[in-house]
């Protein structure tokens, strides 16, 4: 799948809020995610990364604001914007108890792929991950690493416009982390964008620009580059505890 022919920006966001009663978790945010770019989307715990990830993906309406993501409207178009993203979230990306075939079959018919197409794209994916010789263990069974690649793979068998990603490196180990950046690479080459939290400040050097939300707000918006000078910062972590301290 591809964004509608136009220049439109892969995600555009315009003061988006979300209120849960008296509660403010997203405060008006504002920014726009370019086609085939790699954009990290950092914060600590509850500064309002998932809500806002919510609304994007057509899970949670804004309270107020604008967004356009894959040209549609978070409002009135939210079905079709799921039918234009891939999703792999930290935990549930899988269903353990079906094998790494039943998985990949499972997505594809969620995807909307033909019969065909499912079989074609089983087939590729199996081969590139290393994966035929346990293509009909449990997922349950195999190690985390190669669960992850799994989970990314399925999340973008359809070839969607853009894919987010929430942790989607939590718990591997760093050579399972880099052949993932390597994965996350390709896709973003071939035109989809990726969309990426991550808790590991080191992968948010890796991202085209990123975003570090405070509090329900974005406090700082740039290159991994731009923010260190910025900043007069050595990295993105220190970059990301100076801001964050605040609120702490």
């Amino acid at each position: 799948m591809t964004l509608p022919p136009n220049d439109e920006p892969a995600i555009r966001v315009r003061d988006l809020a979300r209120r849960f009663g008296g509660f403010i978790a997203v405060r008006g945010i504002s920014f726009e995610v370019a086609r085939g770019e790699v954009f990290g989307f950092l914060g600590a715990n509850g500064a309002g990364k998932t809500t806002a990830i919510k609304m994007l993906t057509g899970l949670l309406l804004p309270t107020s604001g604008e967004a356009r993501v894959a040209g549609y409207d978070v409002y009135r178009e939210t079905e079709s914007i799921r039918r234009h993203i891939g999703y792999m979230s930290q935990r549930f990306s899988l269903y353990e108890d079906l094998t790494v075939r039943e998985n990949i079959e499972l997505y594809g018919g969620i995807y909307g792929l033909s019969d065909e197409r499912i079989a074609k794209r089983s087939t590729e994916l199996i081969a590139r991950l290393g994966l035929h010789d346990v293509r009909d263990t449990l997922v349950g069974s195999i190690p985390l690493g190669w669960k992850q690649k799994l989970a990314f793979s399925v999340a973008v068998i359809h070839d969607p416009a853009i894919v987010f990603l929430d942790e989607p490196t939590s718990g591997v180990d760093p050579i399972t982390r880099r052949q993932f950046w390597e994965m996350i690479y390709t896709a973003a080459s071939k035109g989809t964008t990726v969309f990426v939290t991550t808790h590991y400040m080191d992968e948010a050097e890796y991202c085209d620009r990123v975003s570090i939300m405070v509090e329900g707000t974005i406090a700082a918006l740039g290159t991994p580059n731009d923010l260190k000078s910025r900043y007069g910062a050595a990295t993105i972590e220190d970059v990301f505890v100076r801001l964050a301290r605040p609120a702490a």
